[in-house]
């Protein structure tokens, strides 16, 4: 792929909060039209560097650049999307209001707005819960929740921390095809995991360790590079956890 096709660069960036180093010396390049996956086990810095891209940390050194320009960024916030790890729900209010308050955030209103709502909601299967409260609602419905608001605007780049923790192994699966879904109509997306499984769904991967990138390729080519059988049997390789 062509320089052109980099939606999301990382170059040289290291984070430290206090003394404890979270990121060393991280480079990556993420292209247009991809699936890409940051795998790696809590604590390994996945969460800090999906923050730095999306504006919300930055870094103590080297750059972040998202569509070619340089993070952060206010005018790039319309082109992403983000689900955090944690959820940012209005527990007092309905999933239809906090809907329409984060939309309007974005610009959306009227008729356009309530066509997406619903959209969203079909995909994340909450429609029949559109008008109760987030306050009932359960870990993984407000998981779903939060992921209905980052698709809303139509974001080209959606970013998602563990999207589907907590959340049972069927509807896991449907979410899934809504990725593969949105990313066949153009949309990239950028996922956090520690689930081997949903690695082996990515069309890329960088594993990242004790906040380093210990490799980067396709669930295929990491495999055949280091012998393996499975994912999680590579990143033991590369982990150097297995000679």
């Amino acid at each position: 792929m062509c320089s052109n096709d980099v939606i999301v660069s990382v170059q040289h960036v290291s984070k430290a909060f206090g003394k404890q180093e979270v990121l060393n010396d991280i480079s990556l390049d993420i292209y247009k039209g991809e699936i890409f996956g940051l795998l790696g086990p809590s604590g390994a810095g996945k969460t800090t560097l999906v923050k730095m891209l999306t504006g919300l940390d930055v870094s103590n050194s080297g750059e972040n650049f998202l569509f070619q320009e340089k993070m952060p960024s206010l005018k790039l916030i319309e082109r992403m999307g983000y689900m955090a790890q944690s959820d940012a729900l209005y527990g007092e209010l309905t999933a239809k209001e906090n809907l329409e308050f984060f939309g309007a955030l974005f610009g959306l209103k009227g008729k356009p707005l309530q066509h997406r709502i619903g959209k969203v909601m079909d995909v994340v299967e909450l429609s029949e819960h559109l008008h109760k409260t987030v306050h009932h609602y359960s870990g993984g419905m407000k998981r779903r929740l939060s992921l209905a608001i980052a698709l809303l605007h139509e974001p080209e780049l959606l970013i998602l921390d563990e999207p589907t923790v907590g959340i049972d192994p069927v509807l896991r699966k449907s979410i899934w095809d809504a990725f593969y879904d949105l990313n066949e109509k153009g949309t990239t997306i950028i996922v956090t995991t520690h689930v081997m499984g949903e690695a082996e769904k990515c069309h890329r991967l960088a594993m990242i360790r004790s906040g380093g990138v210990i490799a980067v390729g396709t669930p295929e080519e990491l495999k055949e590079r280091t012998n393996s059988s499975s994912i999680e049997e590579a990143f033991l390789v590369y982990g150097g956890v297995k000679a």
